[in-house]
């Protein structure tokens, strides 16, 4: 493959007024609940592979805020939104609005969600594209997406249409998609994956992870050497916990073991950006949630972050069941309050969209747009945690920046910027330097600032998370609580063989089975196209073989 990257220089925020208008930094109005969105049905979805659009209101009840929605054959469906209402009315004062995607590649037919690929309806670019390079796995698990033993089927897209799926992620505009997470399945058992990660590279995209179990990288430090020579940026690595009990619920068996031996291997290799990524299920492992914090800052040389999913309910399963296993991103920052002694309070979270004026900003200082953060304010909140000099110890980024005033100002210099000129680029230079004042403690966190937006590369981002650790929460939805409007917003896309972009919800609720169906061939034909089996091929279709 000899393909050059994509030529990013060439895009620029245009030099007409009418052009650079839409750089304008301009938020959504604040909501509040009671209000009206759309979903699908989820048993005519479950039942009959039907994707019914109803109407969907979210409201208040005892501090949460629920969704009800009624299908005309099915009745009625109650769930929980976000399980603490106060919560969500302040996530959406921070949901400005992005520039979006010039070149969606379907048209609008059927509607949202069947039209996903991504259509004119799609209000957000890609911020981090996953392409799925196998369904082949070496686990069991059954909270899984996507597994070859339990479909019976092999999805994996061949070398030639992973590196036109890269080109097709890279095409965005206008802003190319410039981080890929390689997943499946579990990507470490395809041979090709260091091959990808190259191509990755050499095509532009700036972060490449992998989302692994990592069990292939406790195994050969070896590979994990090869991984981090092909130019792999992070392992996004499943983490349940610091006991046995997560993993064998789970996963089916104890992992921890694993996964100890697997940072250890990361961190001889010289793979130093590492985030924990624990599935969180009520009464199974949200105790933790402190404890995992803390592990993380005894590995702060490696970890880089800690993401904590929310589990997915994707079977059916009644409302009592539901209730049982569901918690949502409000309910792990209580928890995060209650299990770190106060030391990350809810005030310190902020949804996701809110990052997006910093941005913008770097964008127009750049002369070219930059990715915005900007999916729907219920779909994702985080923080960062800085460590104290002797590293025994932190807090949260609340305590060095009141991040309100930062981002006022950020608005402010966004504007002046918009306007374009010589005169405008000097203001935007002395207003950033006068947003020191939002500090509230000098030190490490305003150097690294200054060096982001004075140098504006991923190097200077880079030398900002080896000093912190990000602390996030991603809440994927399923058939009960699906909201179109977080679809529309979704910035965490999938590319797919035939050219789409799909994502991430839609495509593990409604268009999974329609694109492995379409792209995979039975086990069966899939042995008989191999040669000669490896040992990690042989582990990740191990039932077929027995």
């Amino acid at each position: 493959m000899t393909d050059v990257l994509v030529p990013e220089d060439k895009i620029t925020h245009g030099s007409t007024k009418e052009e650079r208008a839409r750089y304008i930094l301009k938020k959504y109005p604040e909501r509040k609940l009671p209000f009206e969105t759309e979903s699908i049905c989820d048993q005519c979805l479950l039942e009959n592979n039907e994707v019914r659009v109803i109407k969907m209101t979210v409201y208040e009840e005892n501090g949460k805020a629920m969704l009800k929605k009624t299908c005309p054959v099915h009745g009625e469906t109650v769930d929980v939104y976000w399980g603490d209402a106060k919560l969500l009315e302040r996530a959406f004062k921070y949901w400005y609005k992005s520039i979006g995607l010039d070149n969606p590649r379907t048209k609008i037919v059927k509607g949202c969600p069947e039209d996903c690929g991504l259509c004119p309806f799609h209000k957000s670019h890609t911020a981090l594209a996953l392409i799925d390079i196998t369904n082949r796995c070496n686990l069991r698990c059954p909270i899984c997406f996507a597994n070859a033993a339990h479909s019976g089927t092999v999805y994996e897209p061949t070398p030639e249409q992973i590196y036109e799926i890269l080109k097709n992620l890279r095409a965005n505009r206008p802003v190319p998609a410039p981080a890929v997470q390689f997943a499946g399945g579990e990507p470490t058992v395809s041979e090709h994956l260091p091959q990808y990660i190259k191509w990755a590279k050499e095509l532009g995209f700036k972060h490449v992870e992998i989302a692994t179990n990592a069990i292939r990288i406790a195994n050969s430090l070896k590979y994990a050497k090869k991984l981090k020579e092909a130019g792999l940026s992070t392992l996004y690595m499943q983490f349940d916990g610091l006991t046995p009990e997560p993993y064998i619920a789970a996963r089916g068996e104890d992992l921890l073991p694993k996964k100890l031996q697997a940072i250890e291997n990361a961190r001889k290799a010289g793979l130093n950006s590492i985030v924990l990524v624990p599935t969180l299920v009520r009464g199974l492992n949200d105790d933790q949630v402190g404890d995992i914090i803390n592990f993380a800052v005894e590995n702060r040389d490696v970890v880089r972050g800690v993401n904590f999913q929310p589990v997915s309910i994707t079977g059916r399963i009644n409302r009592e069941e539901r209730n049982n296993m569901r918690i949502t991103i409000p309910d792990l920052i209580h928890l995060m309050d209650e299990q770190t002694d106060g030391r990350i309070k809810p005030h310190d979270w902020y949804p996701v969209p809110a990052m997006l004026p910093i941005g913008r900003v770097l964008g127009l200082l750049k002369g070219r747009p930059q990715l915005e953060l900007s999916c729907h304010p219920a779909c994702g909140a985080a923080t960062f945690i800085i460590m104290d000099e002797d590293g025994k110890d932190y807090e949260p980024i609340t305590k060095y920046i009141n991040v309100d005033n930062f981002l006022k100002t950020l608005e402010g210099i966004n504007n002046d910027l918009v306007n374009g000129g010589r005169i405008s680029r000097m203001k935007a230079k002395f207003r950033i330097a006068g947003s020191i004042r939002h500090f509230k403690k000098k030190g490490i966190l305003k150097d690294l600032l200054n060096a982001f937006f004075n140098r504006g590369d991923y190097d200077s981002l880079a030398e900002f998370m080896q000093r912190v650790i990000m602390v996030s929460a991603m809440h994927f939805q399923d058939p009960y609580n699906i909201d179109l409007e977080r679809v529309q917003h979704c910035d965490i896309n999938y590319g797919i063989p035939d050219g789409r972009i799909i994502p991430f919800c839609t495509m593990n609720t409604i268009h999974r089975p329609r694109v492995e169906e379409k792209f995979s061939v039975s086990i069966k034909e899939w042995l008989a196209s191999k040669k000669k089996l490896t040992e990690v091929e042989k582990d990740s279709v191990r039932e077929a073989l027995e």
